[in-house]
């Protein structure tokens, strides 16, 4: 039967991981994500699962990346300067094509920043912080309702790609308490990673699947020869400087993500077909967003939302349309104009773009969303 729950979104993101079938959590506490961490250790061990907390951020991901080679699903959650310092690991699960979860529920920043206040200033971070190419899928939740629902479709997404997937809360959302509707188990689809099914002798750990660009991935344990190296490396998993062999080997990473980019991206729209003012905005914000769209709708005027499920692969595409039908859109963000900036790559000029900017450490309120809309009414 459906089970109902009023959790914080940090627990919700916990539980969906759970529903999921996560079953090791590595991790190091700081706020303002050390809820998640919490619920991990409290529910894995009553279900078979492992937890540890490591000596650091650091090491915490490379925990990680080990539970996932060794077949676990398995996640980490941090915020702010803890995300910084994973960056690097980051980028050895992306080279390795190491499927797993990272959640990052946002402060302010730079550096240690302000630990207790709200923030969006990791949009381009979830992007592009760890070096290198490589694709990126990153889901950005707005209720506590979706922040279970959403570890659910990250934990099928990196078993789907094979690769690290990102969860984008912030500190508002981590700490709201709101309604949950819990599906029965079995009701909700579960992705397993793909599975080699060759006889272990013949083996090529990085051989890619024509059809999807992705491998099969043994885990340690199972008998298969596997190296693991965050070296570009050739189909064997052992490194190669050959110009033939790096180029398809990075070339792979962006285009397994670039190739499924409409299976992955969601977006949700609010009174969008007759809208000539259009607000878009993400997370938390979207919730303010949404409420002074609906005040102006009351008042007469023609605006409409637009809310990116997914930061990444963002939906320029889906922008695209919306801006050959709008004069203007509006992006209001807890940064200094890091979606604006996607924004106005996306609508290739097609329509006037405004970005709304707050870095004070509160969340926008309707009403201040309101003045905006009216502003250009």
């Amino acid at each position: 039967m459906t089970d109902v729950a009023f959790w914080q979104g940090n627990q919700a993101l916990a539980q969906g991981a759970l529903a999921a079938g996560c079953s090791f959590f590595a991790g190091y506490p700081i706020t303002p994500s050390t809820d998640v961490m919490e619920e991990m250790a409290k529910e894995l061990p009553l279900r078979g699962g492992k937890f540890i907390q490591m000596e650091d951020e650091i090491a915490s991901m490379a925990a990680t990346i080990g539970g996932s080679i060794a077949g676990r699903k398995s996640m980490t959650a941090s915020s702010g300067p803890g995300i910084s310092l994973k960056q690097e690991n980051l980028g050895l699960a992306y080279m390795a094509e190491i499927p797993l979860v990272l959640v990052n529920v946002m402060r302010g920043g730079p550096s240690t920043g302000v630990p207790t206040k709200i923030s969006q200033m990791d949009v381009m971070q979830a992007r592009w912080g760890t070096h290198g190419d490589h694709g990126t899928i990153a889901y950005s939740p707005s209720s506590v309702q979706e922040c279970f629902d959403i570890a659910i479709k990250a934990f099928n997404a990196a078993e789907r790609y094979r690769q690290p997937v990102l969860i984008l809360s912030d500190e508002v959302l981590g700490h709201m308490r709101e309604k949950v509707v819990i599906p029965p188990a079995g009701s909700y689809e579960i992705v397993e990673r793909k599975r080699p099914c060759t006889d272990k002798a013949k083996f090529i750990p990085y051989l890619a699947d024509p059809e999807d660009d992705i491998p099969a991935m043994a885990s340690f344990g199972d008998g298969y020869r596997w190296h693991v190296t965050g070296l570009t490396h050739n189909d064997f998993g052992f490194p190669s400087a050959k110009e033939d062999e790096v180029e398809k080997n990075i070339k792979r990473l962006v285009r397994k993500i670039n190739r499924f980019r409409d299976d992955i991206v969601e977006y949700e729209t609010l009174a969008i077909d007759d809208a000539e003012i259009v607000v878009l905005s993400f997370g938390t914000v979207a919730r303010s967003s949404i409420r002074a769209v609906n005040e102006a709708r009351r008042r007469g005027i023609k605006v409409g939302h637009f809310r990116p499920v997914t930061l990444w692969p963002f939906p320029d595409k889906e922008i695209y349309q919306i801006a050959k039908k709008s004069k203007i859109i509006i992006v209001p963000e807890l940064n200094c104009g890091q979606m604006v900036l996607e924004v106005e790559r996306a609508v290739h000029g097609k329509t006037k773009v405004i970005g709304k900017s707050l870095v004070n450490g509160e969340l926008f309120t309707p009403d201040e969303i309101f003045k905006s809309i009216q502003e250009v009414a």
